[in-house]
Formats: C-alpha cells, structure tokens, sequence
C-alpha cells in the first residue's frame, strides 16, 4: 500500500469514528422511551402515556370519515364535466367475512387538469350496480391537452345474498355473487 492510500484509509476511519461517538446512547436495559407521532411539519415530539384505564375510543360516526378523492364533491356542478378512457375495469374480492369487493380501474383523464370522480349507485331492483367513471376540470383553468393516467381501486363494500351485474358506464364489466 502507498503511504497516500494509508493517509486516505485513516482519515476515512477516523471520520467513520467521529460520527458513530455523535450517535445517541442506546436505551438502558428496561428504561421506555417515550412514544412519538408525526407532527404537520414531520417532526417528532413525544405524547403522554395512554390512560390504561381510560382508553380513547377510536370509533367512527357517520359522515367522519373523508370521503375518498374521487368521490363526487359539492361544487362539481361549476365544474366541466367529461369522460375518461378506460383501459380497464376489473372486479375483485377481498375474502374477509362478509366478502368485500372492489372495482380496480386502469385509464387516462383527458387532460393534467382533469379530476377522477366515480359515482356507486346501490343495487336497483334488478340487482345491477351502475358505476359512473368520468372527469370534472375548471374550464377557466388553461391546461396541457395531455393524458393524464390513473389506477384507481373502488370499494364497493358488502352485499346481501344474490347475484349482481355491475356496469361502469352502462356497460357490464361482471358479476358479483354474495
């Protein structure tokens, strides 16, 4: 080895040994370290300990939950409305008890600008689930007319005992048997 070779290997270990002594100790044996979360600026701080006796509730009431990103939205009728192009639609079954089942599509919305929105109508009386895919986009907004591609999983949720044809855009894409 040449003497500048060595000189380059003892600096690298020295500097090497110089962060690891920056590093924090390791926990004592037995000691808790106190539990943190994300805050909006994606820092960490620690939170008290739960109330063992007093846990909260995590439950969810009717309308808390955010409805998902394409789910239609008040304020859509200001909006353009368009269609999408589907390259597929695919359903799927979650084996859980009671099965769940979901609409997975794959396309392109016409433009950067456009917004998925997918309307699930319940089953009608023919036991048909009509789905309606399409876009919405601020017509004032000026846009790059290029596609725009997207794969988006629908939860259709569960169904009482039969046998249902569900259709995206008025057209049939398969059945469900629950």
């Amino acid at each position: 080895m040449s003497g500048r070779s060595i000189s380059l290997t003892l600096a690298f270990c020295l500097i090497l040994s110089a962060c690891k002594s920056a590093q924090t100790p390791p926990p004592e044996k037995g000691a808790a370290s106190p539990p943190t979360f994300a805050t909006p600026a994606g820092n960490s701080s620690p939170t008290p300990d739960p109330d063992p006796v007093n846990p909260p509730l995590l439950q969810a009431t009717p309308g808390s939950l955010p409805a998902p990103d394409y789910a239609p939205r008040p304020g859509d009728e200001a909006l353009a409305r368009a269609g999408v192009y589907l390259d597929s639609a695919t359903l799927l079954m979650q084996g859980s008890s009671p099965a769940q089942f979901y609409l997975a599509l794959k396309g392109n919305l016409p433009t950067l600008c456009h917004e998925l929105r997918v309307k699930v109508d319940p089953p009608d009386p023919r036991n048909q689930i009509m789905i309606e895919v399409y876009s919405v986009s601020d017509p004032a907004k000026i846009c790059a007319e290029m596609l725009k591609p997207f794969e988006q999983e629908i939860n259709l949720g569960g169904f009482p005992a039969g046998h249902y044809t569900v259709l995206v855009n008025g057209k049939p894409v398969g059945g469900i048997d629950a």
